[in-house]
Formats: structure tokens, C-alpha cells, sequence
């Protein structure tokens, strides 16, 4: 059966379903079913090749007018949720910054993101919304990634952050990503909006780890023919390093391509 690729939110992650032969195309409006209900979604990929043979949910219908009008309808509701929350939230001292909220489409289930610098008691704050809104409350307690997602902004590059424009999943990030590319330590320079490593740390870590092999470390102790040298700077795409030699000289050496390029 045909699988195909939907997402529920513009910039959010692709789901795989079957196709349930609908003979969807891309772009159609759907409507899913998923282990929260009903939902309301875009189809984003028709897969032309094969995927994982398993058991995917399957396309419900293709949305009608009707859908469509009921779906921006549940979008307002949601969004007034998103207000009474944060004023009841209020009123009850909840340490709580709410992102956005959304229902399912067939209203079965309310979903609101939160952040909170603290851990958050919030069953009574669930309780009213539920008696309020007669539907399942869920809250979700988020990091400062997933809010960067939500929120969006301008990047160090001048570009919408990949987290909010294409990015499906948000990897982890870590130091040695940082010191393998030999960055330095300023958090102004390798932090993006969230305060976290800038994402994109990941793009080319691969390609640092390939250009790095053979080269020494910064402050490895070297023979440069026959004086001891120290090496002080690395150039990790240039292929080069400079080392200081006992006698005070700094001496640039480059490592020939055909030593290192397994691929050639």
C-alpha cells in the first residue's frame, strides 16, 4: 500500500501513514488517525520508493470544506485556551510560560507546551481546563530548544533558525563538537537563540573529523627534522598546523592531501 509523509504542523515532523487508498497527492488536506485521536494534516511526501515494511495508521479521508472550516475553527479555540490557561495559571501561582496549545481535530484531547525554570505541580491547573473544555488535557513541560522551535528568530547567519524552518528532529549537541572543529569557547559565537550549542555544530563534524586525520593536537610535542617543536595553532581544512620550534621559530607544515584521502 501506498505510504505517504504528513505533517500537522507547518514546520513540525513528518509522520509516515498509508495511503489507505485514498489516492492522496501532495499538498491535500487529511484527515489521520493517531494514538491521540483524529488529526488534522498536510501531506508533505508521497513515497515512491519502499520504506520499512510495517504497520503504519492509516489516512482516515481526505479533508472536506467542512474540515477544513472545522479545523481553523478548533486553531481559534485553541488559541483562547492558551489565554484562560495562562490566566488561570496565574491565579493559581503556577510558574509557567505557555508556548502554544492545540486541539486534536476531532477535540478529543487539548495539548498545551509550557516552559518553567522549575518543576511544575499542575493537576489542579489540568482539572479546571478539563471541566472547562469537557476534552483530555495533556501539558508539556519543554526545554529551551523546543521553545527556540516554537518561537523562531533570526540566526548568527542572518537566516530564520534551522530548528523552526526545515529541521525535523533536534539532535544533540555537545562540547566536543566544538573543540573537534577547533571553536572557540565564547558562548556568544557557538550559542544560538536558545542558549544552548548552536545546532548546526552538526552539519560539518563529519567532514572535521576527515580533513583532522593524521593532524597533530594543539600543544602535542613534535620532531621537526631535528629540532623538538611544540605545535601552538591548527588550520583543520587547509590541512596545515604551525609549530614552534625550541629554537623560537614558527614553522607552517601542510599534510599532502594523498596521505589522508581514503577516497582517492
Amino acid at each position: 500500500m501506498k505510504k505517504i509523509g504528513v505533517k500537522f504542523k507547518k514546520n513540525g515532523k513528518e509522520y509516515i501513514f498509508d495511503d489507505n487508498n485514498n489516492n492522496v497527492k501532495l499538498g491535500d488536506c487529511v484527515i489521520v488517525e493517531t494514538e491521540k485521536g483524529q488529526q488534522f494534516g498536510n501531506v508533505t511526501t508521497i513515497f515512491n520508493k519502499e520504506i520499512e515494511d510495517k504497520e503504519y495508521s492509516k489516512i482516515v479521508k481526505i479533508a472536506t470544506k467542512e474540515d477544513i472550516d472545522q479545523n481553523n475553527k478548533n486553531i481559534v479555540e485553541a488559541r483562547n485556551a492558551l489565554n484562560k490557561a495562562t490566566e488561570i495559571a496565574k491565579k493559581m501561582n503556577l510558574d509557567m510560560k505557555f508556548l502554544n496549545a492545540d486541539f486534536t481535530f476531532d477535540k478529543s484531547q487539548l495539548i498545551f507546551h509550557f516552559t518553567s525554570d522549575n518543576r511544575v505541580d499542575f493537576r489542579e491547573l489540568a482539572k479546571t481546563l478539563a471541566a472547562i473544555y469537557k476534552a483530555r488535557i495533556e501539558l508539556r513541560q519543554v526545554g529551551a530548544r523546543d521553545k527556540a522551535k516554537v518561537i523562531s528568530g533570526i540566526g548568527q547567519c542572518g537566516r530564520i533558525i534551522c530548528c523552526s524552518n526545515f529541521l525535523k528532529d533536534l539532535d544533540t549537541v555537545g562540547i566536543a563538537q566544538v573543540k573537534n572543529q577547533n571553536l572557540s569557547l565564547n558562548p556568544n559565537k557557538i550559542n544560538g537563540q536558545c542558549g544552548r550549542l548552536l545546532c548546526c555544530l552538526k552539519y560539518e563534524d563529519d567532514n572535521y573529523n576527515f580533513y583532522r586525520e593524521n593532524l597533530p593536537e594543539v600543544g602535542e610535542k613534535i620532531k621537526i627534522g631535528d629540532e623538538n617543536a611544540t605545535v601552538i595553532s591548527l588550520d583543520i581544512l587547509n590541512r596545515k598546523y604551525t609549530a614552534n620550534t625550541e629554537s623560537n621559530n614558527k614553522i607552517v607544515v601542510e599534510v599532502p592531501f594523498d596521505i589522508y584521502d581514503k577516497g582517492k
